[in-house]
């Protein structure tokens, strides 16, 4: 698991499971699993833009971007290549 991937995670278990001991594979849709809402799409964006320093576009607001762990670890390594290489 890299160091983007286990940031994620644990937002994800923090704000999204509100500590409960669900677990939640890499690929489960935020989505369709009831996890987020559109408010919960804008602060997941702040946390991204806070913690990554990227700048998340509206453009980049798509399910293949933000809806899973998986997703989120990919889209960030994208915005930042740099950030990918040194935190792996």
């Amino acid at each position: 698991m890299t160091s983007i991937e286990a940031q994620v995670r644990q937002y994800v278990t923090d704000r999204l499971l509100f500590g409960r001991s669900d677990v939640v594979d890499g690929d489960t849709s935020f989505l369709e699993s009831g996890l987020i809402d559109s408010t919960g799409v804008l602060e997941l964006v702040t946390f991204l833009e806070e913690t990554f320093k990227i700048k998340v576009e509206d453009e980049d607001l798509i399910p293949a971007n933000l809806d899973s762990i998986n997703a989120l670890t990919r889209f960030i390594q994208t915005k930042s290549p740099d950030l990918a290489q040194s935190r792996t």
